[in-house]
């Protein structure tokens, strides 16, 4: 077997974890189109390339059109229970043993009435049934929407359903998201402040289409754990200094930036240079189904940009490192992931 067969089968068996990935990105066209049982779907043509069936984006404000009309078609528990158990198939398949999730329960309660519990308990239905089934892990991320229709409302209520959850929920974070462009963190504190006094961990979108500012704002004023993306991080070499000081993780997904028109190739993300600088790097897809990428898909890039197997498994440890597992069982993840790491370079001579 050549180095690079035995690289990439490396990257296809190791094990992963996913900590930035939206439960709504997960969604297939095919599975949208069941949920319409037949029903115009509320989504434009121009979001869809015939004759794949696939997502297409001009920039980000139209992905985030696809985004939304996505999401209109989540109507019952019973969808998100569906599309819970696809992804963790999907997960398993490609090795993920654990995963974080974020999903966006506001708009969902409030477009389609969908009761939180109810919502709660389609959820942790497909969570149960995935674990039973392939032994993933899944958590949650509840986002906010810095730019919803009901403005700070969204967060407001975010953080009023996880102060309420049960204690087994699932829920292991307050997250932001939505666009950044003219939406700063600052109306966000309070709802930041409640959910860190429940315990929850805290995680925000900064930086992915905005300027290096953004990303210290977010960091100086709601204190998050992780930033996502974190793009436009490079742009300032102070930023940088202090990202990698503090092991601040920045949740990187390179073929999304992409997609959505912000780098000319997922091949040319900046993302090594930080890594080269000291930051806490991860890789993840982000809207896996909208983009037609896997987590794998990115950790082949990786390996393609001449990361060998010390680099992956860094790689791959860092996003357990970064998780927000207790500490305890993070340790045994760590050490599963290790173990499992061992056995699989020896079998490939890596």
């Amino acid at each position: 077997m050549s180095y690079r067969s035995a690289i990439h089968q490396f990257v296809i068996e190791m094990p992963k974890v996913e900590l930035h990935v939206h439960l709504e990105g997960t969604v297939t066209w095919s599975t949208l189109r069941d949920f319409t049982r037949g029903n115009t779907l509320c989504t434009s043509a121009s979001h869809v390339a015939p004759p794949t069936g696939q997502y297409q984006f001009r920039d980000f404000p139209h992905f985030i059109e696809g985004f939304i009309a996505v999401c209109t078609q989540l109507k019952t528990a019973a969808h998100f229970h569906r599309i819970v158990v696809d992804y963790g198939a999907e997960l398993a398949r490609q090795h993920v043993l654990y995963a974080e999730l974020h999903v966006n329960p506001e708009p969902h309660v409030r477009r389609h009435g969908i009761p939180f519990p109810e919502l709660l308990t389609g959820l942790n239905s497909g969570r149960d049934e995935v674990l039973n089934r392939w032994g993933v892990q899944l958590r949650w991320i509840f986002d906010g929407v810095r730019d919803a229709a009901t403005g700070t409302r969204s967060v407001d209520l975010t953080v009023d359903w996880i102060v309420g959850a049960p204690s087994d929920s699932g829920i292991v974070a307050l997250g932001l998201g939505g666009d950044e462009v003219d939406h700063p963190p600052e109306p966000f504190v309070d709802a930041f402040t409640r959910a860190r006094a429940a315990g929850m961990h805290t995680v925000a979108h900064a930086g992915e289409t905005t300027s290096p500012a953004m990303i210290w704002r977010t960091l100086e004023v709601l204190g998050v754990e992780r930033i996502g993306h974190g793009l436009s991080a490079l742009q300032d070499e102070i930023l940088v200094t202090h990202l990698a000081a503090k092991g601040i993780p920045l949740e990187i997904c390179p073929t999304s930036n992409q997609r959505t028109g912000l780098i000319a190739s997922a091949a040319e993300h900046p993302w090594p240079e930080l890594d080269a600088a000291g930051v806490r790097i991860t890789l993840n897809s982000d809207d896996p189904a909208l983009f037609g990428v896997s987590l794998t898909d990115e950790f082949l890039l990786a390996a393609d940009r001449g990361y060998d197997a010390d680099a992956l498994q860094r790689l791959s440890l860092n996003a357990v490192d970064a998780c927000f597992l207790p500490d305890n069982e993070k340790q045994a993840l760590r050490f599963k992931f290790q173990n499992e790491f061992v056995a699989l370079r020896s079998r490939l001579s890596l």
